[in-house]
């Protein structure tokens, strides 16, 4: 038994502790509904994908963060964000409207080139979304299971909670465009992100793998995911269908231009197709590190990045890949060319700029 002491410390401890546990209840608020806090070391802080609007280039990353810069990376500026989650991808169909996804099933809007954002959805309303549209479909096929399954699908995703993490985004025009993310998670927009359709359905995958990446090359729509995951959009099938690389390792990302496509992932892999995806070969890297970012200049190489800060250049048409010596190097999760031809990479160190080669 305690003393009389003991006990009225340990009751006032727990008091206290009650009383704490309380206050912070009382001043907890959700990510996605408190504002990324303004911060003069943002462009340090963690980074994970870059993209131009017009000649400007927007940031994205953690807690919320959005940074602009019309200086080719010398100077950066923060944008105003109505959220705090953690931001993934970003992207800009043209100059003033772009889209950035993230976790929590975020999806921002601008319409003035990156300055400032709306939310126009969150993952505590994809959910919902998903019941909504495949009891509809359940209700006209009532002899179907698919319309169950993904209704189902869309009733676990409400009891789940927000926790919907978006991974990429891709816009054909400011009004046609998708957003994919976890488990198969996709929808897209025909009027700029005011309404979404789930596209579940419109996919060849079964297993529900996640969807890493989205990104067209120009003259074909892809999407990158895990364990081999490739699909193209089909125009006559009305879906993304899968193509085969005999490739069993999680991709990252798709780059390319016309009548080429560059698909890269674990451990240093890049397989390359002339053919639209029906063959693939593997180009030799001479790395096991994951490749995280690519993009393609103005003289049509390619750049790849690693989690570890190496720079692959493409040689001969995209075919063969170099490796090129790098000072300071740090790890890289997104990559852009920016307008005066310099190099502009963002990651866990923030975002620094190469001069051109």
């Amino acid at each position: 038994m305690c003393s009389f002491k003991k006990c009225v410390q340990l009751a006032l401890g727990a008091t206290l502790a009650l009383l704490q546990g309380i206050a912070q209840a009382a001043s907890y608020v959700d990510v996605l509904d408190l504002p990324a806090r303004p911060s003069a070391l943002a462009v340090h802080s963690p980074l994970l994908d870059t993209a131009r609007a017009g000649e400007r280039l927007v940031a994205v990353g953690q807690r919320g963060h959005i940074l602009y810069t019309d200086d080719a990376g010398k100077h950066w500026q923060q944008a105003g964000v109505p959220v705090s989650a953690d931001l993934n991808a970003v992207y800009f169909p043209s100059a003033m409207q772009g889209w950035a996804v993230g976790n929590d099933g975020v999806v921002l809007h601008s319409s003035d080139a990156g300055a400032t954002w709306s939310k126009q959805l969150d993952g505590r309303e994809i959910g919902a979304l998903l019941v909504k549209h495949y009891d509809a479909l359940a209700s006209a096929e009532p002899a179907s299971e698919q319309w169950v399954q993904l209704a189902s699908e869309g009733q676990r995703l409400i009891e789940d909670g927000a926790d919907k993490p978006l991974l990429d985004v891709w816009f054909a025009n400011d009004k046609i465009g998708y957003v994919v993310g976890v488990f198969n998670l996709i929808l897209r927009t025909e009027d700029g992100g005011q309404h979404w359709t789930p596209f579940q359905d419109r996919t060849d995958n079964p297993q529900g793998f996640h969807l890493n990446a989205i990104a067209s090359t120009g003259d074909a729509l892809y999407i990158a995911g895990e364990q081999g995951l490739l699909l193209k959009w089909d125009d006559a099938h009305q879906r993304f269908m899968a193509l085969q690389t005999h490739y069993q390792g999680s991709f990252f990302g798709v780059v390319g231009k016309l009548g080429e496509v560059l698909a890269y992932g674990l451990r240093g892999h890049v397989f390359r197709s002339t053919d639209g995806g029906s063959s693939w070969n593997p180009l030799d890297t001479g790395l096991q590190v994951n490749i995280t970012a690519a993009t393609v200049g103005a003289d049509g190489r390619y750049r790849l990045f690693t989690q570890a800060g190496h720079m692959l250049v493409s040689q001969a048409q995209g075919a063969r890949l170099q490796l090129v010596a790098q000072q300071n190097q740090s790890p890289v999760a997104g990559a852009i060319m920016a307008g005066d031809g310099s190099l502009v990479l963002v990651g866990s160190r923030g975002a620094r700029a190469l001069s051109q080669e």
